[in-house]
């Protein structure tokens, strides 16, 4: 192979920022268009309730679809197989639960914010603990999806890492100020297609570069990468057909049946059946886009099949960049592809960023503004823009803090988790419960948030067995002996050699490890079934 390029032309710059520029100037669109809306907060946070499925869907689509997402399900498909597609099945049953349990129930309130439904339903404290509750897990969230993506594209591309973290902020923050809602899910319609065109791209000329896919294919089924068969029912099993169908229903229940920036989607609908369409429609975007990335990754092995390089030091650490590694080598002679691979990353960059904040501007005014004041609708409208220029700001503040501390993207994936399945059981407990009342749902909502984050620490306390992770192996059999580092001589040289005697005394492993050991993906049932035991166990009692 020739040399990799490590920087990008000026050709991908200019892909990124036309990507950037019509995001902000659908933003300028929409502010320019409703000047004189007298929808007041309604038409801001909401579109007047009038938007049709079709764009609907795709907004819940790419709002799903982050960054860490696009970058992390190829580097999935390439370190573990492709027993990652199976979240497609538990996507589709959290989609036929969340239109026929939740959505009928939210729309036929009138409802703005989610978590109205709470104050209704139990008391105005257990919304307030609701709302911080996402709110927080939202700013930490963004914030990651920022930083992460630009992290990896800096480290592989020699794109400026802040320029990008800068950027993806602003432009997020300026389009959802000006346009609201209406900006948010129109500019994702475009991102979707940014984000098809990438993947396309890369199977299209994976494939070529390769000998066709089914080449691809027949290689990663050498290397043991094309897997569906893991039925396994031990819960420590990173991932199983059981742990993706029944962790992974609970963890996207929390995305899409009770977080604000899904449901304020739903609420944007002109109907509740068009509500529902979204949904399906929007299951089915996700078939496409999770299909593609699953490919993606399997080219990814292919190309690197007989040379890894997170191995031979090409790549750092993180599993992150090795698909804008591999695109800077793919198009190296065809300029602005790469550009394009790049905009897709901040597409579901900035497609999340857009919903979060403009999902927290909502909360803020419904949930905490208007029932202490008695404002004018124009008021309360900017009020809402202020607050998404404050959320945006935090956001990028938060991802400066990460910058600033260690391992914090793999708990900005399990947070969906540790914080979905709580907020899940605390919805169900209302809708599922006629008895249950607001000090059971209060406790209940706080013993799931504390059960399911000291799992996660015990977790990182006491890692599972590698046995349980089913890391796949990979070679460099096929390197350059010049491109392997030292390391890898290094440790040639270390198992050569006779270890030296050693008293060190394994360390006691207590019997709660194994609980500590189960999959990431049961995060949710474990802060699922806390919240539903509790806020019942104490509703009976009080």
């Amino acid at each position: 192979m020739s040399a990799v390029p490590t920087t990008l032309a000026v050709a991908d710059y200019a892909v990124f920022g036309v990507t950037l520029g019509i995001s902000a100037a659908i933003g300028i669109f929409y502010a320019i268009k409703d000047w004189r809306s007298t929808e007041g907060t309604e038409g801001y946070l909401l579109g007047g309730r009038n938007l049709g499925m079709i764009p609907v869907s795709l907004s819940l689509s790419v709002s799903f679809m982050s960054a860490v997402t696009v970058l992390g399900t190829p580097a999935e498909v390439y370190l573990y197989g492709t027993m990652y597609w199976w979240f497609l099945l538990s996507m589709l049953i959290v989609a036929v639960v969340t239109s026929e349990l939740y959505i009928p129930t939210f729309y036929h309130m009138g409802i703005s914010s989610t978590y109205e439904y709470l104050e209704a339903r139990f008391n105005r404290p257990v919304r307030v603990l609701a709302t911080i509750t996402f709110i927080l897990e939202t700013i930490f969230y963004v914030g990651i999806v920022i930083y992460a993506p630009s992290l990896a594209l800096s480290a592989v591309t020699g794109f400026d890492l802040w320029s990008a973290v800068l950027s993806t902020g602003l432009v997020c923050t300026f389009y959802t100020t000006l346009g609201g809602i209406k900006a948010v899910i129109w500019t994702d319609v475009f991102q979707a297609v940014v984000m098809l065109c990438g993947f396309l791209a890369v199977t299209i000329r994976g494939s070529v570069v390769l000998g066709g896919y089914e080449n691809v294919w027949k290689i990663c089924e050498e290397g043991g990468r094309v897997d569906f068969l893991h039925f396994d029912l031990d819960p420590r099993y990173r991932h199983t057909f059981w742990s993706i169908i029944v962790g992974g229903t609970f963890l996207w229940l929390g995305v899409y049946a009770v977080s604000q920036s899904q449901v304020q989607r739903y609420l944007c609908c002109r109907s509740v059946n068009q509500a529902k369409g979204a949904i399906y429609l929007n299951w089915l975007g996700l078939v496409i886009i999770i299909s593609l990335s699953v490919m993606n990754g399997a080219i990814l092995y292919a190309f690197y099949h007989d040379c890894d390089p997170l191995s031979t030091g090409k790549v750092g650490a993180s599993d992150q960049q090795l698909l804008p590694y591999m695109a800077l080598e793919l198009f190296k002679d065809y300029p602005g592809l790469t550009g394009l691979v790049v905009s897709c990353v901040f597409s579901g960059s900035l497609s999340t960023v857009s919903s979060g904040i403009n999902a927290m501007s909502c909360v803020t005014v419904e949930d905490f503004i208007k029932p202490a004041t008695k404002w004018s609708e124009t008021t309360y409208t900017w009020l809402s823009k202020g607050a998404v220029i404050i959320y945006g700001g935090l956001c990028i503040a938060m991802a400066y803090l990460a910058s600033q501390l260690g391992g914090v993207l793999e708990a900005a994936l399990s947070i969906l988790g540790l914080v979905g399945g709580p907020l899940v059981g605390l919805f169900t407990l209302g809708m599922m419960f006629p008895f249950a009342n607001s000090i059971g749902a209060f406790v209940g909502l706080l013993s799931g948030l504390a059960v399911s984050t000291w799992v996660y620490i015990g977790s990182k306390t006491y890692p599972p067995d590698p046995i349980f992770v089913r890391k796949l192996p990979v070679d460099i059999s096929g390197c350059p002996v010049v491109n392997i580092t030292s390391n890898a001589t290094i440790a040639s040289f270390t198992s050569a050699t006779t270890p030296l005697p050693t008293t060190t005394v394994a360390p006691v492993i207590p019997a709660i490890a194994d609980f500590y050991s189960i999959s990431y993906v049961y995060y949710s049932c474990v802060g699922f079934g806390t919240t539903l035991v509790i806020g019942l166990v104490l509703s009976l009692l009080t």
